[in-house]
């Protein structure tokens, strides 16, 4: 591909993933607080529930979810934010998931601790007679079934609370496919739609996050052999170069290669179901 090939293809998937060539912190919090109170007073919801993981996506979305339960209530609307704790047993980082709560003071905090749930499911799959080619396969399943397992938990919670759940990808992860399909990727909401990491980031500072959590090195931390692996690792890129490729900015041919790479083999992600007339 040359370099206007490159330009140009990249210009198609910014415009696709809706990434505005202007960006205000400020105005940005706003608009995306007005979204969240729209949407939850004319469905006559009267919750937004989302998980918080430790890790500034989920810190700026449950923000995000605070501000506009607040300014509902103003409005004379019965809301509340409900915030989840999911962990698999003991998360490593736990204190960076207590001290988001503790920035966001969600009006309700409840924790389900999935372990019991996910590992029920592993070992009535390998009763079933499931087999896995290698202990790396089997950790990587179960890192989705985790992903899944927490989404399950989160909409049992809308269910009883009249909610809607709130999810948190954004453009860089968009871009590269880095979430569990009907995992985190499965929401009613994502408020953070159109942003970069580092766009992601200034809506946390904005709001007066502290810069341990705001620049907290992100990882998904859903693989066992592996915990706490960074994003950027699995990426094989940084979250600087694919902000930059977000933003329309020159990076080098490696970056490009990886995230047209990734992009095109991670496009059923961010589809609807693909039915027999998908094509036409």
């Amino acid at each position: 591909m040359s370099h206007t090939e490159h330009a140009a293809e990249q210009q198609r998937i910014i415009h696709l993933l809706k990434i505005a060539p202007s960006y205000d912190p400020q105005a940005e919090i706003a608009r995306r607080t007005a979204f969240l109170r729209t949407h939850l007073v004319q469905h006559h919801r009267r919750s937004l529930v989302l998980g918080i993981s430790g890790g500034v996506d989920s810190l700026t979305a449950g923000l995000l979810s605070q501000a506009a339960v607040q300014q509902a209530r103003a409005q004379g609307h019965d809301a509340q934010f409900i915030a989840m704790r999911l962990p698999y047993g003991v998360q490593k980082d736990e204190e960076d998931a207590q001290r988001s709560l503790d920035v966001i003071k969600a009006d309700v905090v409840l924790t389900v601790d999935i372990k019991p749930a996910v590992d029920a499911m592993m070992a009535s799959l390998q009763a079933a007679g499931l087999t896995f080619e290698t202990a790396a396969q089997e950790d990587f399943v179960k890192g989705n079934v985790k992903a899944r397992q927490r989404m399950i938990a989160q909409y049992a919670v809308a269910g009883a609370r009249h909610g809607m759940v709130i999810g948190t990808d954004h453009a860089a992860e968009a871009l590269m496919g880095f979430f569990t399909k009907f995992g985190d990727g499965a929401c009613d909401l994502t408020p953070l739609t159109g942003l970069s990491k580092r766009r992601v980031r200034g809506l946390a500072k904005a709001f007066g996050a502290p810069d341990s959590l705001v620049f907290k090195v992100p990882t998904a931390d859903l693989e066992s052999l592996s915990p706490l692996k960074p994003d950027e690792a699995a990426f094989g890129i940084s979250y600087d170069e694919i902000d930059d490729f977000l933003e329309g900015k020159p990076v080098s041919d490696k970056a490009y290669d990886v995230i047209f790479k990734q992009y095109r083999a991670t496009g059923h992600k961010r589809e609807l179901p693909i039915d027999p007339w998908s094509d036409w």
